[in-house]
């Protein structure tokens, strides 16, 4: 297989379905894409149904070419990352990885165009987050529910707003800002820097205002990105928690126990925004996202300190912090399904309070003349040996 074999078999693929956001290549399996977040087979003519080792091995190596690091990386860690475009057209964020001693490949395609907030209809809140001056913006969520996306929007709005310096440490690049009133330096880990932790601290000498991390992965680079918040810089970056309460706690567990304090307080003074991110199954097909956001006010500074108790857990905070933008999952999942973007299956599903959740959704459908309840089934017995039956007990 030649890389332009390659390149047509992509090309077909990216035909096959609208939506679609990830192309998936394992052996034994026919070539899939994934659309609205479910995997559809592609029917295409390759010499066997389905995908064979040597054929994922030659689409591997077709895609890595002669970057010796990443055949380094894959040797030793068993999976690389790295970016792929087509001539002329889209380009791809590139996961290949090993299992079963065979060659597996996932390719995210990314978008040509750096998205907005209000094209995205972001919340409001956003904008905030990008008017900070300092401290730290976290972004969490599962792969693939648009943290990437969303913190683009972000700089791409202090990018039209703000004369600054913006540094991002990517793996790889995803978004390419152009340079409007800000001036960026987009740096790819493996071609520009070798790590999150020494790409960040080499940051701090390049007079930056603005970074953008890709991932915290270790105590390193969340111990950098506290001592840039407190030097003055605005840091964003990604954690892979499933809701922004969770991420004080990951946070906090990449200490060791006798450190435990000092990073509660570094972390209350620097912690400025925590958004948690998941995309949900639109009515009529599509995917809509959903937010919990914290913003660190008084009450959250004291639960990072203190751990959370009862009735001031951060969900809780957050359910009551309206007056500083914060929100909870459940709640912008009734907003959504208030306005028709979600079915009433899909918000109890992904409801992390479910009982709050049903009495939202009932109270919504009461409010438009709905019926809250289902009694189907149900009889009366009316009949007077009945009630006499009863009476015995």
């Amino acid at each position: 297989m030649k890389r332009s074999d390659l390149d047509r078999i992509i090309w077909e693929m990216l035909k096959a379905y609208p939506r679609i956001s990830d192309l998936n290549f394992t052996v034994g399996r026919p070539l899939q894409v994934a659309t609205d977040g479910r995997l559809k087979a592609v029917p295409f003519a390759l010499d066997t149904q389905t995908l064979t080792p040597f054929q994922t091995e030659q689409i591997a190596f077709n895609i890595i070419g002669d970057n010796r690091r990443l055949l380094t990386d894959l040797a030793r860690t068993g999976s690389c990352d790295l970016s792929y475009a087509l001539p002329a057209g889209p380009r791809f964020r590139v996961n290949i990885f090993l299992q079963r001693a065979s060659f597996s490949i996932v390719m995210r395609q990314l978008s040509n165009q750096v998205p907005t907030i209000d094209d995205l209809r972001l919340p409001e809140s956003f904008k905030l987050m990008a008017k900070e001056k300092n401290g730290i913006v976290f972004f969490t969520g599962a792969t693939g529910t648009g943290k990437t996306t969303s913190l683009a929007a972000i700089l791409d709005f202090i990018n039209n707003t703000d004369e600054i310096h913006i540094v991002t440490l990517e793996d790889p690049i995803e978004f390419v800002h152009k340079h409007k009133k800000s001036t960026f330096n987009q740096r790819e880990m493996g071609r520009d820097f070798d790590r999150f932790s020494s790409g960040l601290r080499a940051a701090l000498r390049q007079a930056p205002q603005v970074i953008l991390v890709g991932e915290i992965r270790d105590r390193e680079t969340i111990e950098i990105a506290m001592n840039a918040a407190e030097t003055g810089h605005l840091v964003f970056s990604t954690l892979h928690t499933v809701s922004a309460a969770h991420t004080i706690n990951r946070v906090i567990g990449m200490f060791d126990k006798d450190e435990e304090r000092q990073a509660r307080e570094r972390l209350a003074a620097t912690i400025k925004w925590n958004v948690g991110q998941r995309l949900l199954p639109k009515v009529g097909g599509g995917r809509v996202a959903i937010f919990d956001i914290m913003f660190n006010n008084m009450r959250v500074t004291d639960s990072i300190l203190n751990g959370e108790s009862e009735g001031k857990t951060f969900y809780d905070i957050m359910d009551q912090g309206q007056a500083y933008n914060m929100w909870t999952f459940d709640q912008n999942i009734l907003k959504i399904f208030a306005e028709g973007a979600i079915s009433e299956d899909t918000a109890m599903t992904y409801a992390s309070s479910k009982a709050k959740v049903r009495q939202g959704i009932d109270y919504i459908k009461s409010q438009k003349g709905e019926k809250t309840y289902d009694l189907k089934g149900l009889t009366l017995e009316d009949s007077f040996d009945s009630f006499q039956a009863m009476k015995k007990y």
